[in-house]
């Protein structure tokens, strides 16, 4: 079974909110989407006439946590999973593609309905490495993204690493690896369904080639190694020219996705191992149709997400060439 999705609202798009993403995604024969949490306002305030209602149950507000006061008036976090009080403090969130965890519960309904897979990628400039503010910063955003993706039904929730900086790879790996349980842990505790997923990344100065985001699964059981073949083209210089190049990489991620494959696509430039720009699919040497006869011939279980500038029209090319391969090798079959 192949899907083929986005990553983000379809271009086409006249309404701008995941309700209209969703149903135009299916107009189009589309049957994926991921969701971008990539910009979100989160603002402290103090609880106004919610008393006595769980944050899911608000029709207008998402509530990502709830500090609350202890007997020596000290604040802590106590999670979403509780009755608000009276001294409660909340961090609601803004965010354009939904206003409530009600309408995230309906609208992942409606794409269960269509048939359209949800995920939903975190900001694209994280930092999993340094232990520095920007990692405080990375990790709530993670939690908080968990925390919509499992509303909506989204079942994986993707996200970048960061920067080495000047930490050792051999510190570099320790540090995310450590934040990385920490997320499992808080996860766990907020009992949230999605996995979590780690991106293979596009330039040396990052973490994350190939066998980092293998090593990370193998030291933190239950994350997902995500593959995106134009990050990682780049980064191993124009690796993939035969369709064997494409099936060695999916059969390395194979025991942690255990059958259900899960990769983003586009066309890329690059330079010295360093991903430039990504590009319409049609431009530059990463082929789909390479790609789609690695599929074909190892019948893979797949969701392509296209993360082309193109974003739709690149979704339906990829299908159109999938089906087009197929058409062909079964011809050849019946001949």
């Amino acid at each position: 079974m192949f899907r083929f999705g986005l990553a983000g609202i379809p271009l086409s798009c006249k309404g701008r909110t995941l309700k209209d993403a969703i149903e135009d995604t299916h107009r189009m024969g589309l049957h994926a989407i991921e969701i971008q949490f990539l910009r979100a306002n989160v603002q402290e305030r103090t609880v106004i006439d919610e008393v006595g209602l769980e944050p899911r149950e608000l029709e207008d507000a998402i509530i990502v946590e709830v500090l609350r006061p202890d007997e020596e008036g000290n604040y802590t976090p106590v999670g979403i999973n509780t009755k608000l009080e009276e001294d409660d403090i909340v961090l609601e969130l803004f965010w354009s593609m939904a206003r409530s965890y009600r309408e995230l519960k309906i609208l992942g309904e409606l794409a269960k309905e269509l048939d359209i897979r949800l995920t939903l990628h975190t900001p694209y400039y994280m930092d999993l490495v340094s232990n520095g503010n920007l990692t405080e910063t990375s990790l709530d955003y993670i939690v908080w993204g968990g925390l919509l993706a499992n509303e909506v039904g989204a079942d994986i929730v993707v996200n970048h690493i960061g920067l080495y900086g000047g930490l050792s790879k051999e510190q570099a790996m320790k540090n995310v690896a450590s934040n990385v349980r920490y997320l499992k842990k808080r996860y766990k505790e907020l009992k949230l369904k999605p996995k979590l997923g780690f991106e293979v990344s596009g330039k040396q100065a990052l973490f994350g080639d190939l066998d980092e985001i293998i090593t990370l699964v193998k030291k933190v059981r239950g994350i997902l190694p995500i593959v995106n073949f134009a990050h990682l083209h780049a980064r191993e210089n124009g690796r993939f020219k035969e369709p064997k190049d494409f099936a060695e990489v999916l059969d390395m991620v194979e025991p942690y996705m255990k059958g259900d494959h899960y990769v983003e696509f586009s066309g890329v430039e690059y330079e010295n191992g360093n991903e430039l720009r990504l590009t319409p699919i049609k431009k530059g040497d990463l082929k789909f149709e390479t790609f789609a006869n690695a599929i074909y011939e190892h019948d893979y279980n797949i969701t392509v997400i296209s993360s082309s500038p193109l974003l739709e029209h690149d979704a339906a090319y990829m299908r159109a060439i999938l089906e087009r391969v197929i058409q062909r090798k079964m011809g050849k079959k019946g001949s």
